[in-house]
């Protein structure tokens, strides 16, 4: 159950984090804000690490950065994906396959074994992901292939980083995750310096709004909580029943959109809310 619990918490949180990310985007530019959020977690996380506790492990710091990576490999993918479109088809897709692929893993290579009730719940999460990060739109058009790669990609990216943090030890602390943000900073920060010296992006050779970098900044706060929740929960449960959880992050993304932004939920997402509590309850009693 506190697995169950801090699981289906960081999912709001993650998805808290990328709503502050998608304004921070909307206000300058997706790879900015993506830059801005990585440096504050980083700064975040060196400054819990006193309290939350750090032992040097160099498995732990490998498979950190390997998650990092993946991290960086996820956001790319996703954000090249919705550019395209149709959001409505390719976000869910997204969120289904990053709960499916560590699913996956844990079930067979990580030898994770569940009960009837943990199978129905891990199904109903996986109906409920789908439902909630479903927004239809008005004339919205058939993904193309290339578009539907990219959020199967961007998926397992995902997928790939929580395997990754899941084969951390306990003993190692908060090293995961520093190792992730620091990976993460370094390579977003090395894109974006490259593209301002070449000057090839016009946005990434402007001014950024003040208002952008404490969007990417809050984003930052909320994403390394997310990450350290997430890590907590893989540390109490099976990867595949977090997985499963932490891929309706969506739902606080809605939520928020809908409280701050006036956006309408709609009735196929409140189904999606509500399956996302049964499946909470459902592999919380398994």
């Amino acid at each position: 159950m506190p697995a169950v619990v801090i699981a289906l918490v960081g999912a709001l949180v993650y998805g808290s984090a990328d709503f502050l990310g998608g304004l921070a985007a909307r206000a300058s530019t997706p790879l900015r804000a993506t830059a801005g959020a990585a440096a504050t977690g980083l700064v975040l996380l060196v400054l819990l690490a006193p309290v939350a506790g750090v032992a040097w492990d160099p498995a732990g710091a490998a498979w950190g950065a390997a998650s990092g990576l993946f991290g960086v490999a996820a956001l790319l993918l996703l954000y090249a994906c919705l550019a395209i479109g149709p959001m409505s088809i390719l976000s869910p897709l997204t969120a289904v396959v990053s709960a499916i692929a560590p699913m996956v893993w844990g079930l067979t290579v990580g030898g994770e074994v569940l009960d009837g009730l943990g199978y129905a719940g891990l199904a109903v999460a996986v109906i409920a992901v789908m439902l909630v990060g479903f927004a239809p739109e008005r004339g919205a058009v058939r993904p193309t292939r290339g578009g539907v790669a990219m959020a199967i990609g961007a998926g397992i990216a995902i997928g790939g980083m929580l395997i990754c943090l899941d084969r951390t030890g306990d003993d190692s602390g908060l090293l995961p995750l520093i190792a992730n943000r620091a990976v993460n900073a370094a390579v977003t920060g090395a894109i974006l310096l490259a593209l301002v010296l070449r000057r090839r992006h016009t946005a990434a050779s402007g001014t950024t709004p003040r208002r952008a970098w404490l969007l990417a900044a809050g984003c930052g706060v909320m994403d390394a909580l997310a990450n350290l929740l997430i890590l907590l929960a893989l540390r109490a449960g099976d990867l595949s029943v977090v997985s499963a959880l932490i891929a309706l992050y969506p739902a606080g993304t809605i939520v928020l959109a809908a409280l701050v932004l006036r956006e309408r939920i709609a009735p196929v997402q409140w189904v999606g809310l509500a399956l996302a509590l049964a499946a909470g309850a459902l592999l919380g009693a398994a």
